[in-house]
């Protein structure tokens, strides 16, 4: 809706200082227009295009900001606050207001073609940035992170060319080093090892086979409560969670838990078992458990997580006391 008439005069001046190229005397008439009423966006839009013109992106980004608190739905306003932020190198929070207008607008040309620019720029610098830093890992010796950091970056960019250089130096030196540290593994490691990359490979049956042997063979050595049972035990819990073997889950989360009590991914996932197989008030125990711990140790996923299915095994829990009555 137009502004008074006041407002809707000074903010054709300042167009037409627009056109002529003074965008100096056209941010001021604008600027006027919005003392009078800043509830209209185009004021605040033409104010912003006026900043850019002259480089001024703090300026365009408050007046950017103006426009959508003006009106959330003028959809310009958008692509004004994202153009001021890209220009401050701003990416996250260019894409964060071209997100935020195609909410609006889920179909604005624009805003769509922005948005795919920048994320095709932001890839790049997060490409570059891990190749950097697997160049520096790789001076300093450390090969196998090199080769962890170039996973990643092709996981941004398969068949980047300077990934496949990149990883043509470090892949032969870090696959040496594989093969002499499997090679001295005990058996009961590399049983986990081969558990771990089958579980990769969603071959959760192979894996559990895996984590078996480990586990008996640490048992036989009286090495059933190590470092290492532990883990064959929480990774052949998760196993059994993706094959819905929720006795298996609880066993092996139990076995973990009588180590250490108050790890939390075992208690959050003996607690799903026990949702899954009705024992509501035992899963109910294990979630209070976890929210009772220090939020950092927890963290906010698991919290938010545990919070939800507190009030659902709540509920539950109530209703089977109310069948009961």
């Amino acid at each position: 809706m137009p502004g008074n008439s006041r407002a809707e005069a000074l903010k054709a001046e300042g167009n037409k200082f627009f056109k002529s190229g003074d965008y100096n005397s056209a941010i001021q008439k604008y600027i006027a227009a919005t003392e009078i009423d800043a509830n209209v966006p185009a004021y605040w839009s033409n104010m912003a295009a006026c900043y850019e013109k002259i480089s001024k992106f703090d300026k365009m980004e408050e007046a950017s900001r103006g426009c959508i608190k003006a009106d959330k739905n003028f959809v310009k306003g958008y692509f004004r606050l994202a153009t001021a932020l890209k220009n401050m190198n701003d990416l996250e929070g260019c894409i964060k207001a071209l997100e935020s207008g195609l909410a609006v607008d889920s179909a604005n040309p624009d805003l769509k073609r922005m948005k795919k620019e920048l994320t095709e720029l932001q890839r790049g610098e997060n490409v570059a940035a891990y190749l950097r830093k697997c160049d520096e890992q790789a001076s300093n010796g450390d090969i196998a992170g090199a080769y962890k950091t170039l996973e990643l970056a092709s996981r941004l960019d398969a068949g980047n060319p300077d990934i496949e250089r990149m990883m043509s130096k470090i892949k032969p030196k870090f696959d040496r080093m594989e093969a002499q540290r499997r090679a001295a593994l005990s058996p009961d490691e590399v049983h986990k090892e081969r558990g771990d990359d089958a579980y990769k490979n969603a071959q959760f049956e192979g894996a559990i086979d895996h984590y078996t042997k480990c586990i008996e063979g640490l048992k036989r050595r009286g090495e059933g409560q190590s470092d290492l049972a532990m883990k064959a035990h929480a990774n052949r819990a998760a196993c059994y969670k993706q094959i819905s073997n929720f006795d298996g889950v609880i066993e092996d989360c139990t076995a973990v838990l009588e180590v250490d009590p108050e790890n939390v991914k075992a208690l959050v996932r003996r607690a799903q078992a026990f949702e899954g197989v009705e024992r509501y008030r035992f899963a109910l125990q294990d979630i209070k458990t976890v929210l009772s711990m220090p939020r950092d140790k927890v963290g906010k996923t698991n919290v938010d997580m545990c919070n939800m299915m507190q009030h659902r095994l709540n509920r539950t829990v109530q209703q089977l006391k109310a069948g009961n009555c």
